[in-house]
């Protein structure tokens, strides 16, 4: 009670100095906070750098021995005790084997590796800002270079955490998008990223929903499905890609006098449009394509504004064909998607497969 009388007692101008105060206050906090961050990211750069020059010395000094496996070994285990001795932690056998193995990788910045790295005069690479050595154990796992180059571009530019990291590699992001890539939007994607630039650089399939833990074998419901998306979505956004904004659920479309409802409406910042996503627990039909035929339409007549490009629909499905998306839409095919789901992480036999189907689809319908 008595802080809020002096509170109350004090004069105006003493109030407004204090609001300056702390407006003063919380800029040089930033100013602080923004410092230590640049100082951790220049430390863990710097130790990453530390460790390509361990890894490049380690294996000159195994070229000198005549047996290079027992020789190697050897010398590991002897600098593991020597520097473990003077460094508590970071410096065990398989530390050394893994800076090893880092150099091996990351000699140069050979041809999949040129838009990862930058080659230094003194031959070092130069490592990417967002990356800290966690997140180099995790790409030494891929052991494809051009998917290596590709999540080390992605996790840089969108500032993936160690564990988004991990979650895109095991959910084989690159190969879900590159699925569908023709041989030069293949190169890009490899060199540069994800770059969107029209729908189809948008869709991936399959969508994995593997962060619901659902089981596979689990009977669901379409409403059910929606809400456990819904509930988790921060997830359903990242699984969807860069430039996804959440707009609304179940949106209604009123038309004489009847009600439609959207499940789930997003808009895409890069693209400039409204995406409608329809979640069905079955096998794509057409009933489904014009059902989605008549929200786009909707879209575009009644809700995107004049600035706004054309509307997209995405269909989520267990099953589709592409037939079917083709004969059903016609010239819609480039603004009405269907893409299947899974519960479960794919592995790469599922994808290989996939695509193998899809050239075996694409070539019946040309020939």
């Amino acid at each position: 009670m008595t802080a809020k009388l002096i509170t109350a007692n004090k004069p105006k101008s003493l109030i407004l100095n204090q609001n300056r105060i702390d407006s003063l206050f919380l800029r040089i906090s930033s100013y602080v906070d923004g410092a230590r961050r640049n100082i951790q990211r220049n430390i863990d750069l710097e130790m990453i750098n530390a460790y390509w020059l361990i890894g490049r010395d380690i294996i000159k000094e195994e070229q000198y021995g005549k047996a290079k496996a027992r020789y190697g070994e050897a010398i590991l285990k002897t600098i593991s005790v020597k520097l473990s001795a003077q460094y508590p932690r970071g410096f065990s056998v398989d530390s050394l084997e893994r800076m090893r193995k880092f150099y091996l990788l990351y000699q140069t910045a050979g041809k999949n590796q040129k838009s990862a790295t930058l080659l230094r005069k003194s031959g070092m690479p130069q490592f990417l800002p967002n990356l800290s050595w966690s997140h180099y154990i995790l790409l030494m796992k891929v052991t494809r270079a051009e998917a290596r180059s590709f999540y080390a571009i992605e996790a840089n530019k969108n500032n993936w955490s160690v564990r988004e990291l991990g979650r895109q590699i095991g959910s084989l992001l690159f190969d879900r998008l590159a699925k569908s890539k023709n041989k030069e939007k293949l190169l890009t994607l490899i060199r540069k990223g994800q770059e969107i630039s029209s729908p189809e650089d948008a869709i991936k399939e399959p969508v994995v929903f593997e962060f619901l833990g659902i089981p596979e074998s689990h009977l669901l419901v379409e409403s059910k499905l929606e809400t456990a998306l819904i509930n988790n979505l921060q997830h359903f956004l990242l699984e969807l890609g860069k430039g996804f904004a959440f707009i609304a659920r179940q949106r209604r479309l009123t038309l004489d006098g009847k009600y439609f409802y959207a499940d789930l409406v997003f808009y895409h910042v890069i693209l400039k449009c409204y995406v409608i996503v329809d979640i069905k627990t079955h096998e794509l039909t057409h009933g489904d394509l014009g059902q989605m035929q008549l929200y786009v339409n909707y879209f575009d007549s009644e809700v995107k504004e004049k600035n706004d490009n054309t509307t997209i629909g995405l269909i989520l499905c267990t099953e589709k064909s592409d037939a079917m998306v083709k004969y059903t839409l016609g010239d819609k095919t480039k603004q009405i998607f269907a893409s299947k789901y899974q519960l479960y992480l794919p592995t790469e036999a599922e994808l290989e497969a996939e695509l193998k189907k899809e050239i075996k689809d694409i070539k019946q319908r040309t020939s």
